[in-house]
């Protein structure tokens, strides 16, 4: 297998989907390859309980019940929304279930304003079409039609940025499972194997820019992921998705836990100050996901590590907290600059620590952005 930037879940899990599926002895539904417990397990991690000879690390942060919903929906050849804030992990969910029902994670559409009819349905080799006319050879499948052909996920990410009329197209596809192509005589049908299903995700902020229909909506089973609050668990995904970080990079770099708490809390903090204010003006623009403190992290990693003394330092963990949140000016600067003077600087004083490396990164950040 050549080198990947960044390879899918089924390829970079090979060898534990390749185990699971040799010791899963429970009932597949459709052409699954492994069965819902498996899946369960697969994405959530295993456990002693479970008996198996090898540990598989957990993936996914988060209530089991939204997992097993997922997992029920699927099995029920029904169409899955995955519905939530930016950066609470529904495309890594997607993406993970896929690769576990049926190790193809790639079938994906992006919904985007310009996306079309044609990028869920098919389109034509123009070329070809000139040459020896319209013929299924010369029929472009789009990734859901494909995934219809082979009986397998299809993703749809971003659902809601699609305009009503590509919503649309979906309607037929999920109830009816098929698609008609009107431009050829014959086999002009394409039907959907056993096993097909789509996976979409929407980002609940996009509300209103392009609402689902109420018949898009019934042949969906929603399944809404909150913003993980809990500070334990979010430090278990920020410190999950940084040790790829480290590793994909060959870094070895400590981060210490003092700055670790320091980053959740800095974001929780954030978090209560955007829930109290009154206006728009008075939060900040971004959405203070956990992925956005992961990136957060990760700048500041790799700051220390090609520009610093490879150690990390919270001097160094302010500016990119800094940087990485502050996109409005004045706003988002006057919000930043409110928040270091009236919390981190009392707690600096009362604690120490980090926090007056922390004080200090902000302060110069500040000012190198005003």
């Amino acid at each position: 297998m050549s080198e990947m930037l960044r390879a899918p879940a089924e390829v970079k899990y090979a060898a534990e989907l390749d185990y699971l599926e040799s010791v899963d002895t429970g009932p597949k539904p459709f052409s699954w390859r492994l069965s819902p417990r498996m899946v369960r397990l697969f994405v959530l991690g295993s456990e002693r309980a479970d008996g198996l000879d090898r540990e598989i690390a957990q993936k996914w942060f988060g209530d089991r019940s939204f997992v097993e919903r997922s997992i029920v929906t699927l099995a029920s050849d029904r169409g899955l929304l995955l519905i939530g804030d930016p950066g609470t992990g529904k495309s890594w969910l997607a993406e993970l279930l896929s690769a576990a029902i049926c190790r193809n994670s790639t079938l994906v559409v992006q919904g985007t304003a310009g996306t079309t009819e044609d990028h869920i349905k098919y389109s034509w080799n123009v070329s070809m079409v000139i040459a020896r006319g319209q013929s299924r050879e010369s029929m472009i499948p789009s990734p859901i039609m494909t995934a219809m052909e082979q009986g397998v996920i299809g993703r749809f990410e971003e659902l809601t940025r699609s305009t009503s009329d590509v919503q649309d197209a979906l309607i037929s596809i999920l109830s009816e499972k098929y698609v008609s192509i009107p431009e050829l005589n014959d086999d002009n049908i394409v039907f959907a194997k056993p096993g097909f299903s789509v996976i979409a995700t929407a980002n609940s902020r996009d509300r209103g820019v392009n609402d689902l229909s109420s018949a898009l909506k019934r042949r969906f089973n929603f399944v809404r992921i909150p913003v993980v609050t809990n500070k334990r668990s979010e430090a278990e995904i920020v410190r999950f998705r940084t040790e790829e970080l480290l590793r994909r990079h060959s870094i070895e770099l400590d981060v210490p836990p003092t700055l670790l708490d320091i980053l959740l809390q800095s974001f929780a903090d954030l978090r209560a100050a955007a829930a109290s204010a009154t206006s728009d003006d008075e939060k900040l623009e971004s959405a203070l996901s956990t992925a956005e403190q992961i990136g957060v992290l990760e700048d500041a990693i790799l700051h220390s590590q090609f520009f610093g003394d490879r150690t990390l330092r919270p001097e160094t963990l302010a500016g990119s907290l800094m940087g990485s949140l502050a996109r409005r000016s004045p706003e988002d600067l006057a919000i930043l600059n409110k928040y270091l003077h009236g919390v981190v600087e009392p707690r600096a004083k009362q604690d120490g620590g980090g926090w007056e490396g922390f004080l200090d990164g902000g302060r110069q950040a500040i000012a190198s952005l005003s």
